[in-house]
């Protein structure tokens, strides 16, 4: 029975690993794919939707932290905007969060409100921080990265998180 038991813990924790693994990687790599947005940002969200389903909160937060890491280093960002992956990994962490409390009730409801507060978190530190900015070119262009396109790359991200999390389920 306890030999059972380990077995059956230690499959978990193999399981839970893997699962942690392709998550961080797939959130990792992404933002290497290229230098569209519209690409990138739904795989990141989905893989953290997916991280909070599958793993829960906190180590969906672990998975959220390096992207943006990764997106500076790649060259997807300007260095100039290197003030910004502080607010990015919060806003990551804000969308896991809230993702994590209102998925309780409905997944959807969960997808929509973590888009909307990352969404209103980024607008509003973007703003902020570009006025520190002193390329105006440059902080135009990071307050247009950080706004619209962050609610539909989350919901997009949302999306494409169901329907892995449903084929997963069917399996």
């Amino acid at each position: 029975m306890i030999f059972a038991k380990a077995l059956t813990m230690k499959k978990d924790l193999a399981i839970t690993s893997a699962q942690f693994l392709v998550l961080t990687v797939l959130a990792t790599v992404a933002p290497l794919l290229g230098h569209n947005q519209a690409v990138t940002g739904p795989i990141v969200n989905a893989a953290l939707f997916i991280a909070v389903a599958l793993l829960g909160a906190q180590n969906a937060i672990l998975v959220g932290l390096i992207p943006s890491v990764v997106a500076l280093s790649a060259g997807l960002l300007p260095a100039v905007l290197a003030p910004m992956i502080p607010f990015i990994m919060i806003s990551n962490t804000v969308l896991i969060i809230t993702f994590a409390v209102f998925k309780r009730r409905n997944f959807w409801l969960g997808v929509l409100m973590a888009s909307v507060f990352k969404f209103i978190f980024l607008i509003g530190t973007s703003t902020v921080v570009s006025d520190l900015i002193v390329k105006q070119e440059i902080a135009q262009k990071a307050v247009s990265m950080m706004s619209w396109p962050q609610l539909a790359t989350a919901l997009a991200g949302g999306l494409i998180a169901y329907l892995i999390l449903k084929g997963i389920k069917k399996e």
